[in-house]
This record gives structure tokens, sequence and C-alpha cells, in this order.
């Protein structure tokens, strides 16, 4: 099958923030064969995009987007208590997640409802409710655009963080993951101490809940209170919950007593992102067509026809008002192509 090579291409379908910019080109590829046909180097300026999730562009991308279709799921290997999955990066994330619910695979129900693809996962390291990706990826298959070769990263060689991984920081641009690897159970281990999925268990008088019962769960906490992205442009959490020093904390909890907070360290603590900014107003305030959700203060909306610099501008104030009343600096957790 040919590669599929586009010109003057609306990234608005195909980004969940829905900003109407373009790119110079877009390229399809939907095996690791037509990786081996594309000459990378001839393509100075380029992008990886995936389910298009977790970026915010401020203009029109004046270089060449390949976007990641690789499919399939398939078992590698099996034992009485643990499966393994190979599969393809251009998968649906959710319905992914969706496939091992049905099929009793346990592990990654926590993370049911994430936007974006599963070559994404282990690039963000996504994680809710608990629970982050790298908990289960066992490796990483990736190609090389520089070497023109394939590779295979094991958990540790990724490096992962919180929403972090080698490929979103030193080798950004140069992998593209073409299969994830993922090690699940198959004897029930439910994760239901976050306080929200217990609140819905214990309203639904679940008591001994299945992971059909906490994807549910997962999937309408997330439904209540975080914004369809095909309804209204978003990326989801815009911010990463910042880890400050104890003395930083009791400083802030001096004059906010509830502040929450969890533990990381004896020596730090992280605090919700959202939780700051609600502090200081945020919530619900629009400014000119974007703005912060009613529901969510992580979650920066796009109303219709906001730009992705007036996105960012937003999120600018908010970054300076967070870190002028708490001495914090917020860091995005979504990925700005300038």
């Amino acid at each position: 099958m040919p590669i599929t090579k586009k010109q003057n291409v609306s990234l608005k379908p195909i980004t969940t923030f829905g900003v109407d910019v373009k790119t110079k080109e877009l390229i399809e590829f939907e095996s690791i064969n037509q990786l081996f046909e594309i000459k990378f180097n001839q393509y100075p300026t380029k992008l990886i995009l995936g389910g298009g999730s977790n970026l915010l562009f401020k203009q029109n991308f004046n270089g060449t987007i390949f976007q990641n279709k690789i499919k399939g799921i398939e078992v590698v290997n099996q034992s009485e208590t643990t499966i393994t999955l190979r599969v393809g990066a251009g998968e649906s994330w959710h319905e992914f997640v969706l496939h091992c619910v049905s099929n009793d695979y346990c592990g990654i129900e926590n993370l049911s409802l994430i936007p974006g693809t599963v070559g994404a996962a282990p690039i963000q390291n996504i994680g809710a409710y608990g629970v982050e990706v790298k908990d289960i990826i066992s490796e990483v298959e990736v190609y090389d655009t520089i070497n023109e070769q394939t590779n295979t990263f094991t958990n540790s060689e990724c490096k992962f963080g919180y929403r972090d991984s080698i490929f979103k920081s030193i080798y950004k641009n140069r992998y593209i993951i073409t299969y994830v690897h993922f090690k699940l159970s198959l004897t029930p281990k439910i994760s239901s101490n976050y306080g929200a999925i217990n609140s819905i268990l214990v309203e639904q008088k679940i008591e001994n809940p299945s992971i059909r019962d906490i994807s549910n769960a997962v999937i309408a906490i997330r439904q209540s209170k975080l914004p369809d992205p095909k309804k209204l442009g978003n990326a989801g959490s815009f911010f990463k919950n910042p880890v400050v020093t104890n003395d930083c904390f009791l400083e802030i909890k001096s004059k906010y007593p509830s502040v929450p907070s969890f533990t990381v360290s004896e020596s730090h603590v992280k605090i919700p992102a959202g939780w700051l900014i609600e502090t200081l107003g945020w919530k619900g305030k629009n400014l000119g067509n974007c703005g912060v959700h009613h529901l969510q203060a992580l979650v920066l909306v796009n109303y219709g026809d906001a730009s992705g610099t007036e996105i960012f501008d937003l999120s600018e104030k908010i970054i300076q008002d967070v870190f002028s009343n708490f001495n914090i600096i917020l860091e995005r957790e979504v990925n700005i192509i300038e």
C-alpha cells in the first residue's frame, strides 16, 4: 500500500484543541515497512502526530507532519497469571482499554477514556486515578529516523517520570513509536482507593468491584467534569501537578489551611494544580474565544474560534498568577508547537 501524502492540510479535525491551523504537508503511515520508505533526513522540519490530543499549535506548521496509523493487537506471551500484548501505536487508547476490560485483562482499567493513541501513552507516561502507564508497559518498539532502523526500549530504558519519558525529552522527534508491549494481570488487582472512584462504588452499592466496574466509574467521573473534545476543543489537563518542598507547602498551608496535598517523599509534596488555579479565581473564567472550564480548572478550552496564541497567552497569565501568589512555577503538560 502506498504512503498517503497530502498538501496544505487543516489540523483542526485531527487535533483535539480544534485550532484552525494548517500543515504544509501531512504524511500518513500504516506499517514499519512504510517507515523504511521514508527518508526522514529530507524533512528538516517535522513532527510525529498520534491522536493530536496533547498538542497546541500556535500557528501554521511550516513543515511535514507524520501521522501514525499502525494498528493491531496481538498476544505475545501468556502465563497462568499474566498476559503480554503487542499493540500498534495508531490504535485508539480508550478502545484498547475497553478491549482489555472485555477480556478481563487487569491493570489498565483506571486509565479509561483518556484521549489519544497507544503510541502517545509512553511518551507522556499518561496516568489517572492512582495508575500510570509505566506500571504496565514492558517494552516499547520504535523506528529510529536518524539511523533508519528499528529498536526496542525496555521499561527502565524509557526513563519514565511524571508525565515524561525519553521520547518526550532527549529523543523528541527522533524515535517513532511503532508498537507498545503491555504486561497485564489475569487475576483482578482492583485499585479503587481513589476517592472519587470509591464514592461511585459506594453510591452504586458495589462492594466487590470488577475491572469493568472500575472502568465504568472512571468513565463516569471523567464525563462528569471533563469536556468532550468533539464538542468543545481542549487537550485535557493543561498543567502538571507541581511538586514542592515541605517548606513551600507549609507556607501555603499557613494561609490556606485546607490546601490538598499528596506526599511524594520526606521532603516534597504534590499540590493539585487545579486547586491553585481555582483558588485564584480562574475556574470558569473566559478570555475572548478561550477560557478555563467551569467544572475543571486544569482544562483550558477553545470556544470555537480561539487561536493557538490566544490559548497559550491564557496559560501564561495563569502561570504568572500562580507564581505571584504561591511562588510555584506551573509546567504545561500540553506540548506547545511554535
